[in-house]
């Protein structure tokens, strides 16, 4: 499939192929005193006016559109076992921390308190595009994380040979 000027082989439709490729980039904004954050524009169109925020496994808080989280919450249906203590401890890990926010008139969302402070969000942070979803850092965070000698240019382009993975 052609895709702005990329060969993709993949299953995905071209609409959903255009607004994963959209969720791309690196945005650097400040949380306000209300707890309002600004979405950047490049991210808000494949977002829509209304989000959902829930944590991440990685110290961050992942945003997704309504049809993402929907797909997302479909995902841990189909693949956690709610009929064992350990699945519905999961799933409610994800759930019970997620937040239905709508964007005000300036692209803003308010993150819950309870949000911010699992993903020790200063007033700094750094919002990333990956894909299907945005995800939103702590600034100091996210430099050291990147600043990471492991994750170098030389390092990552070895472990991309190493999984044999074709860019």
């Amino acid at each position: 499939m052609l895709v702005r000027g990329f060969y993709f082989s993949t299953n995905l439709r071209k609409e959903e192929l255009n607004m994963a490729y959209s969720m791309t980039g690196e945005f650097r904004h400040s949380i306000d005193t209300k707890s309002r954050l600004i979405i950047p524009s490049k991210l808000r169109d494949a977002l829509g006016s209304r989000v959902y925020l829930t944590i991440s496994t990685d110290k961050c808080l992942s945003v997704y559109s309504v049809e993402e989280f929907q797909k997302f919450t479909d995902r841990l249906e189909e693949q956690i076992d709610t009929s064992t203590d350990e699945g519905r401890k999961i799933r409610r890990y994800f759930l019970a921390n997620a937040a239905d926010c709508e964007l005000d008139s300036q692209g803003r969302i308010i993150i819950p308190t309870k949000l911010r402070q699992y993903a020790d969000l200063g007033k700094e942070v750094v919002i990333v595009g990956n894909m299907e979803k945005a995800e939103i850092w702590d600034r100091a965070r996210y430099d050291e994380d990147f600043n990471d000698p492991d994750f170098s240019q030389e390092n990552i382009a070895k472990k991309i040979e190493e999984l044999h993975i074709r860019l």
